[in-house]
């Protein structure tokens, strides 16, 4: 049964008892032993469904804040290159666990870039290979912020890769979130055989394609 009717059938009822002329005393004291036992179970089942739900809702508020701090860079660099600004904060939720890997919160990098050199450092990641995840160490690059991650991110997307200039044109040219996730998988931007649905599931459950401009 509902709580509130609960409550205001046990009002009702209370009104209606008060209400009678002659009351005993002892008739007094099981009004208000009830009272009390009604409000400490209140109490109680509040309290159990505010525990419940703090969680979760921290959780979300994370992904939230995370997509507001990253969103103003990623429609920024759509605006100048096509990139379309729902993937990139997708790819930077997926890649970073929302901001919250260590790749992300100690060196800034928000989308698994490898890399060599003085600016970059050696982690542990997994990587698809042979139909199997297995865990590898590599070396990430190092950026200044989430905002050079981002503009880094996009100018490998916009200049390709080394002898193929044209690398990720499809991922540039695609008419749609959803066309331009499923050629970040087909031009091999990463080993997971599901990183195209990943995306666009991403995009979809926290609306970013209100982002794309």
């Amino acid at each position: 049964m509902d709580l509130k009717k609960a409550m205001r059938r046990l009002k009702n009822k209370i009104r209606r008892f008060f209400n009678q002329k002659h009351l005993k005393f002892a008739d007094v004291i099981l009004i208000i032993v009830i009272l009390l036992i009604g409000s400490i179970q209140i109490v109680r089942w509040t309290s159990k469904n505010m525990t419940n739900q703090s969680p979760t809702s921290q959780a979300e508020q994370v992904k939230l804040d995370f997509i507001k701090q990253v969103a103003p860079t990623a429609e920024k660099e759509q605006r100048k290159y096509h990139v379309y600004a729902s993937v990139t904060i997708a790819q930077a939720a997926l890649e970073s666990n929302w901001g919250q890997s260590e790749l992300a919160q100690k060196y800034n990098n928000l989308f698994g870039v490898k890399g060599t050199g003085i600016n970059s450092a050696l982690m542990t990641t997994k990587e698809y290979v042979n139909g199997q995840w297995i865990t590898i160490k590599a070396n990430f690059v190092v950026y200044p912020s989430w905002q050079k991650s981002i503009e880094a991110h996009t100018a490998l997307l916009v200049n390709g890769i080394d002898g193929d200039q044209n690398h990720y044109q499809q991922v540039i040219n695609a008419q749609s979130y959803q066309q331009a996730a499923e050629a970040l998988q087909q031009s091999g931007y990463a080993t997971d055989p599901d990183y195209a649905q990943k995306l666009i599931t991403i995009i979809q459950k926290y609306k970013l394609y209100q982002y794309d401009s």
